[in-house]
């Protein structure tokens, strides 16, 4: 495995990506080989061509690409503790810590100069949400995530700008080029914003791993989002993001709810909110959070979402409302999950493409899919990497 920094053929590059590539396909093998479903000669090729070739452990690298990818594969291969991967996994987690080094000081240093972050800074996807999803998979209770949760404590201080405070998490960059936000923007999201930096803090402290100020960012997020929080009689919704003019405003632009899917919607955000609740031992807000999940499953909210996948569909959500099920003493939620897994199983047809992998493709949905036929979670804990659980 190569160290950094290396540039990758587009096919060596598809194979080492978590959300689209041959890792994230790889996923739904291992899982299977682990269950008994299929062999681990199949779940094995599909590890070797992801890690044919050099590895990428450049600073762009992260849990959804490169090395920390591959790591978080292999991990979960290991998860019945046989120890198949044992040494490139020695070799990968080094590149990991390195890595998650590198970026807190490079994040601290930005912080320190005042600059604005960006998502591949922080998010799940690309950033220090991502590498500290994995490393308390990888290496709990280590110097190195402690490090990354310090650092999205302090992200989560207001920064002083110009004409008055901005969060700390505040990028100055679009949520996508298409959808321009003059000034920068705050996300809401669990693959951008404050949602993913939330879920994380509190499924560290629930897990005991805890820093300084640790309870007190995750107080001050929820209170966002209580904030920025919309009543109405579909219930509870939140603005994917906000701009300037809008948190200047105290009241977003966005009319009405978005799809409640796991990436940007209500899903994924009470989640983190009952996660929260549950790190911090407030069962009120963590029946206002299992409430608001609940709301957002009524059929006018469901029928904005059009398709199966992880990200923006069904399985996203239906993954996310069966842990929250789970950690709730409600059984609404539960009694809800035949009903999302019987949508998911019509909307799922044979046509959609397993080779667009874990996020938006087939390979994400059989995954749930899974899951939803069990009545168990995943074996190898695998929707680790979507800070549900």
């Amino acid at each position: 495995m190569t160290s950094p920094p290396i540039t990758l053929a587009a096919d060596h590059a598809q194979h080492q990506s978590l959300a689209t590539g041959t890792a994230g396909i790889a996923i739904l093998h291992v899982e299977r080989a682990l269950t008994g479903r299929s062999s681990w000669g199949d779940a094995h090729r599909r590890i070797q061509q992801t890690a044919r070739g050099p590895v990428d452990a450049g600073d762009h690298a992260s849990l959804y690409f490169g090395a920390p990818a591959l790591a978080f594969l292999l991990g979960i291969a290991d998860a019945d503790g046989r120890q198949r991967y044992a040494e490139p996994l020695a070799v990968l987690d080094g590149h990991v810590t390195r890595l998650a080094h590198r970026r807190v000081s490079a994040a601290m240093q930005r912080i320190d100069a005042g600059d604005d972050a960006c998502f591949s800074e922080y998010d799940l996807f690309h950033g220090l949400v991502g590498m500290g999803a994995l490393l308390l998979v990888r290496r709990p209770g280590s110097d190195v995530l402690a490090e990354v949760l310090g650092y999205l404590v302090r992200l989560t201080c207001p920064r002083r700008h110009t004409g008055g405070e901005l969060p700390g998490w505040w990028v100055s960059h679009d949520p996508d080029p298409t959808l321009p936000t003059p000034g920068g923007h705050a996300n809401f999201g669990m693959a951008h914003g404050t949602a993913g930096i939330l879920a994380l803090l509190a499924l560290a402290a629930r897990r005991g791993h805890v820093v300084n100020q640790h309870h007190e960012a995750i107080h001050q997020l929820a209170n966002w989002f209580d904030h920025w929080r919309q009543d109405t009689s579909d219930g509870p919704w939140w603005p994917q993001w906000i701009t300037r003019t809008e948190l200047r405003a105290g009241h977003p632009a966005q009319q009405a709810p978005g799809r409640p899917s796991w990436c940007y919607g209500s899903t994924g955000i009470t989640r983190a909110l009952q996660l929260a609740a549950i790190a911090t031992g407030d069962t009120a807000r963590q029946r206002t959070a299992e409430h608001a999940l609940l709301a957002s499953l009524a059929h006018r909210n469901l029928a904005r979402i059009t398709e199966p996948g992880i990200c923006h569909g069904l399985a996203g959500l239906y993954q996310a409302v069966y842990h929250a099920a789970h950690d709730s003493s409600d059984p609404a939620l539960l009694q809800r999950l035949p009903a999302l897994a019987t949508a998911l199983t019509c909307d799922a047809t044979p046509q959609d493409r397993l080779d667009r992998g874990l996020l938006t493709g087939r390979a994400g949905v059989e995954l749930v899919l899974d899951t939803a036929r069990s009545g168990a979670p995943p074996h190898t804990g695998w929707d680790r990497c979507l800070l549900i659980d």
